[in-house]
């Protein structure tokens, strides 16, 4: 059993890694010179990328930040294929899982590598739903599709995907420990929002295709 927790420390620490590949900066860094921390909103995410470099950077980064937390998750997964049960317990899945969620989510907006800041980590929670529910994955985008559509509000957006999680994830009846993770991460999400929350409040949050 000690080995099995000893692995589950190593898979936390690998997603929070995983999350922490600043991809927002590097691309400022290496296509245009610049610390994107000090543009636009001062988030690594896409989102900033998209209104400060431009829409193939943002789509690269967006690319990538939802490998992260895509590449994160699988790793538990291929883990315990190879694994032998006595060395990881199966009731510990769900909860390992979740725990490497929740590192990879913390590692995007709190990098190692950029004394943690980063980005509000929206993408990067896309990816691991992607590989941890598929369905409350394509439900989040719908959603997320949805709002853009209509509001073209990137931020609003994201805090109505953040909400749909939640209720995705308790009207599919998944799993404790995944429900868990929509709550502490939808949270995360919107509190990562704040500045937003309060430009969307006064009316002067930016939509698309506008600059911050």
């Amino acid at each position: 059993m000690q080995f099995g927790w000893a692995i589950g420390a190593i898979l936390v620490a690998v997603g929070y890694l995983l999350g922490s590949i600043p991809t927002g900066y590097l691309a400022g860094r290496y296509l245009k010179g610049i610390d994107i921390r000090e543009h636009g909103s001062g988030s690594t995410g896409a989102t900033n990328v998209l209104r400060t470099i431009g829409k193939v950077a943002a789509i690269f980064v967006l690319a990538i930040d939802l490998l992260k937390g895509s590449l994160a998750i699988a790793l538990v997964d291929v883990v315990y294929y190879f694994a032998p049960n006595n060395l990881l317990p199966i009731d510990w899945r769900y909860w390992l899982i979740t725990a490497v969620a929740l590192s990879t989510i913390i590692g995007h907006s709190k990098s190692v590598w950029l004394n943690f800041t980063g980005g509000k980590s929206v993408a990067t929670t896309l990816g691991i739903l992607l590989v941890m529910s598929p369905v409350v994955a394509l439900g989040t985008i719908a959603s997320f599709g949805i709002v853009l559509g209509i509001s073209r509000i990137v931020s609003l957006s994201s805090i109505c995907g953040a909400i749909a999680v939640n209720i995705l994830m308790l009207a599919l009846a998944q799993p404790l420990p995944y429900i868990i993770f929509a709550a502490l991460a939808g949270l995360y999400v919107i509190l990562r929002h704040k500045a937003n929350i309060q430009r969307l409040l006064a009316g002067n949050e930016p939509k698309i295709g506008q600059t911050s």
